[in-house]
């Protein structure tokens, strides 16, 4: 039993205990998830809009008065996503969601905040550190895919652009080793002029220009993000368009649809990274972080849009609604990247969300469903010592021309 002293002393720690609380601001005591945002670089509108996203869901009911969100953007040098990673976990940060500047470089700092208990989430780039999740479209096959489309729309023959993304990252170079894996069949299809165009629109114009400076008799354009840019700088030297492969930016679904364009030689096909991953992660990390759910998989694949010219079609609102896929450009720029909207994944959010991070009026977090698939096995991209599936690099959008 307790002594007379005790008792008292009790019942004072008490009494100091509630009136603390009752002096703090209301809902003080309710700690909030601490979570960093960590971009490795910005400039170009996918980069935005995944910003934009997580920063939409984060200021939706009951994420809003759950999460305190904070952006941090490093630039394209791994050492400084590194220190930004370090200051995070020092900071207590409960999660970090994040697009990786590298595969590989990143994963000791990853694997000390793992030991801390910070969740890490990676969205679109990957690392092999297995204690992160990654959150990718990668290995659903956008280099194989739309290789393989832009080598059937030419026969199998012809001199070709690439147009790639980011030196070092795991995303490009994913992509072009699938793209190569499919070119290397056809000794018909020629690389011509290769360049990097950091997924921006406006240096894939500018380099674009330079490969048709040396090479005017080109026959297609393989292309990642940036490749509006590409046609943009088709249409200055003149009037003869050609093949283009790209990604999903909207001024290029348009170009892809308009008889205009077609007459003069546009073809192809808009797949490519869905900018919505980011939203998709997020979301997993927040079911994680409140325990409702037990997420088993490291490695989750995010399904790879696929939009021929034929099924383009432009939306008459905000949303993605009865099958429409694009919007009017007298609604967003051309470097729009439309994939930011999933009907199913992201019900919450709409066209002004990705454009400017604000919550939708009268939106609330909707439960994802409940099963995940998981994603397969990509040495050096999502994993260390593992093996790739025997059908890596196999194109399955489409049926593949025979090889001369």
């Amino acid at each position: 039993m307790l002594n007379k002293t005790m008792k008292m002393t009790l019942a004072a720690v008490s009494l100091l205990a509630a009136a603390t609380m009752l002096a703090q601001p209301a809902g003080a005591q309710d700690k909030k998830f601490k979570i960093y945002l960590s971009l490795s670089y910005s400039g170009n509108a996918w980069q935005s809009e995944t910003a934009n996203i997580v920063k939409a869901l984060a200021a939706t009911p009951p994420y809003k008065d759950m999460v305190d969100l904070k952006e941090v953007i490093s630039g394209t040098d791994p050492q400084a996503q590194i220190s930004a990673y370090e200051s995070m976990v020092d900071d207590g940060a409960d999660g970090i969601i994040s697009f990786p500047i590298s595969s590989t470089a990143l994963n000791r700092t990853i694997k000390r905040g793992c030991d801390q208990g910070v969740l890490f989430f990676m969205y679109d780039a990957t690392v092999t550190e297995k204690c992160a999740y990654n959150v990718s479209y990668l290995t659903t096959g956008f280099g194989e895919n739309t290789a393989q489309a832009l080598v059937n729309i030419l026969g199998g023959k012809g001199n070709i652009f690439l147009s790639r993304g980011v030196p070092g990252n795991s995303v490009d170079k994913h992509h072009t080793d699938g793209a190569m894996s499919v070119f290397n069949k056809y000794p018909g299809i020629k690389v011509v002029a290769e360049y990097y165009s950091f997924w921006d629109d406006r240096t894939t114009q500018q380099e674009t220009a330079k490969a048709l400076a040396a090479h005017p008799d080109v026959n297609g354009i393989w292309s990642q993000a940036g490749e509006y840019g590409a046609i943009q700088a088709l249409l200055d030297r003149g009037d003869r368009l050609v093949p283009v492969t790209g990604e999903n930016s909207n001024g290029f679904r348009l170009a892809l649809s308009n008889p205009a364009m077609q007459a003069k030689g546009l073809k192809g096909v808009s797949s490519g990274s869905p900018p919505a991953t980011s939203g998709y992660a997020f979301k997993l990390m927040m079911e994680v972080l409140t325990k409702k759910r037990d997420l088993k998989p490291m490695n989750i694949e995010y399904p790879l849009p696929w939009v021929l010219a034929e099924n383009i079609k432009v939306c008459e609102g905000d949303r993605f609604e009865n099958g429409c896929n694009a919007f009017p450009e007298s609604k967003v720029p051309s470097s729009f990247v439309t994939e930011v909207l999933d009907p199913v994944m992201l019900p919450e959010l709409s066209m002004k969300s990705a454009i400017d991070g604000t919550a939708v009026d009268g939106a609330t977090i909707q439960p994802l469903p409940k099963e995940v698939k998981e994603a397969a096995n990509a040495p050096g991209i999502n994993c260390e010592k593992c093996d790739a599936p025997t059908d890596a690099y196999k194109p399955y959008k489409i049926e593949p021309i025979v090889a001369n």
